[in-house]
């Protein structure tokens, strides 16, 4: 009877902890996720990945760091990796685990945000930029000015989205600063310029791709995957444009959360990611760029050229990776951020 009750207790402990053998939870960023890559993995290994969304970097890490979250994997921007790391709340990786490790390529190794890939695998990486639907305004695309000073075929038809990260660098450099500036002088410059674009724009929202493509928007703040598919949607309408001024280059990684319960899951999903097949499948859904060596041969034909993806020559020296803004940078954004949102 003491044995049927412990197996008991031992079965309750486990529903209640978030493990189930053949399961997997990933926590993503929403419409990022290609479900064939997930058919494909749990026909090939009988795991059943349940992905839920989040919208931003601060969502994402509020909520696992309050605990008690049940994912296992989490896929978190290259500025942002450090907090994860410096709260604990993702783990080291057994590198032993994962035979493909070798397959990341080799300019995305050694990255300042986790070298020696200790933390995160690469998922996909691209850049934050400027959609606009050019059949509105044919005027030029690269730079900020489309959502800080909009042109009058534009106002009251910009989007920003709510990434305080991206929206506060493009702003800042911009300005005339660096991202992450602790300079009062550069900061109020800033909130000034986007205090007083505020109201030419029609919203702070997600869902770019399909705003932008049933023409609910005219501009948007966005990324440039996204941006893909929504010129795709519109016939070439909607175009990408690369601040001149400056603009954030990103990438997101996958990390294992300390917490995680379905770990041996977890290992075999990152190792598939891996492959230079599968990398391609991300890659075709959202539409950047992976880290992953070899996966280039297997991508679809559209993105081998895309403006989107492959960045022009004249806009390669103003992108850039953000760093992790703290101290009196972090308070400066926060401050603006908050004021902002009023």
């Amino acid at each position: 009877m003491k044995t049927l009750l412990a197996s008991a207790a031992l079965l309750c402990a486990l529903s209640t902890t978030g493990y189930a053998a053949g399961q997997l939870q990933l926590y993503n960023w929403g419409n990022y996720t290609n479900p064939e890559l997930l058919k494909k993995f749990e026909d090939e290994t009988g795991i059943k990945v349940t992905v839920t969304d989040y919208d931003s970097n601060d969502v994402a890490i509020a909520k696992v760091g309050a605990g008690g979250s049940g994912f296992d994997l989490v896929v978190p921007s290259a500025n942002y990796v450090r907090f994860w790391v410096d709260r604990g709340l993702i783990q080291e990786l057994d590198h032993a685990r994962l035979a493909n490790i070798g397959n990341i390529a080799t300019e995305w190794r050694e990255v300042v945000w986790d070298p020696g890939r200790k933390f995160t695998i690469p998922w996909q990486w691209g850049s934050t930029g400027v959609a606009v639907n050019t059949g509105v305004y044919s005027g030029d695309i690269n730079t900020s000015a489309i959502f800080l000073d909009p042109p009058a075929e534009l106002v009251g038809k910009v989007n920003v989205v709510p990434e305080m990260s991206d929206v506060l660098a493009l702003a800042t450099m911009y300005a005339g600063g660096e991202p992450c500036s602790e300079d009062p002088a550069v900061m109020k410059k800033v909130r000034d310029i986007i205090l007083a674009a505020k109201p030419k724009w029609i919203s702070m929202d997600y869902g770019a791709t399909e705003r932008l493509s049933n023409g609910d928007w005219a501009a948007s703040v966005n990324w440039n995957g996204s941006t893909m598919r929504a010129r795709i949607n519109t016939q070439g309408k909607v175009q990408y444009g690369y601040p001149k001024e400056g603009y954030p280059l990103f990438m997101d990684s996958v990390a294992l959360l300390s917490d995680a319960k379905n770990v041996d899951e977890a290992y075999k999903f990152l190792d598939f990611i891996m492959v230079p097949e599968n990398a391609a499948l991300i890659s075709a859904f959202a539409r950047y760029a992976n880290g992953i060596a070899g996966s280039e041969a297997f991508m679809p034909e559209d993105m081998k050229t895309a403006p989107e993806v492959v960045v022009p020559e004249a806009a390669r020296a103003a992108g850039r990776f953000l760093p992790g803004c703290t101290g009196k940078a972090l308070d400066y954004q926060t401050a603006i951020w908050t004021e902002l949102q009023k």
